[in-house]
């Protein structure tokens, strides 16, 4: 498990950098893809959050959960959302999953700290 989602996704973004200047198309054209399929359409971009987080847990990718974990504190998920969608995760991805799963929410409950504190008065923090 990953010391802290938060530091993860800046380390991310910054070694995606070189990527961003020596393939510029291919990276526009995954930031695109991404937010054409985050779009709100048939299903909210909540939901297709959700399925995001369970196929990035279902592939134990870490970034993806970061990513995916953080954007769903700013689309208003509730944990007991989270919770279910690490459930279906689980089912399709066995125990792995479950390792992953833990993951999940640890980022997310990291995430959701930190927006409680950026809105929470300074005297109350």
């Amino acid at each position: 498990m990953m010391n802290s989602y938060k530091q993860l996704t800046k380390d991310v973004t910054a070694n995606l950098a070189p990527l961003h200047k020596g393939v510029p198309q291919v990276m526009k054209g995954f930031g695109d893809m991404g937010k054409a399929a985050i779009a709100d359409g048939a299903l909210d971009a909540k939901t297709k959050e959700l399925i995001a987080l369970a196929v990035g847990v279902a592939a134990r990718c870490d970034g993806c959960i970061a990513f995916h974990t953080k954007a769903l504190v700013k689309l208003g998920a509730t944990e007991a959302e989270v919770h279910e969608t690490l459930g279906v995760a689980i089912y399709m991805g066995g125990g792995p999953s479950a390792m992953y799963a833990s993951n999940a929410v640890a980022a997310f409950n990291e995430f959701s700290a930190l927006a409680h504190n950026a809105v929470a008065p300074a005297s109350a923090r």
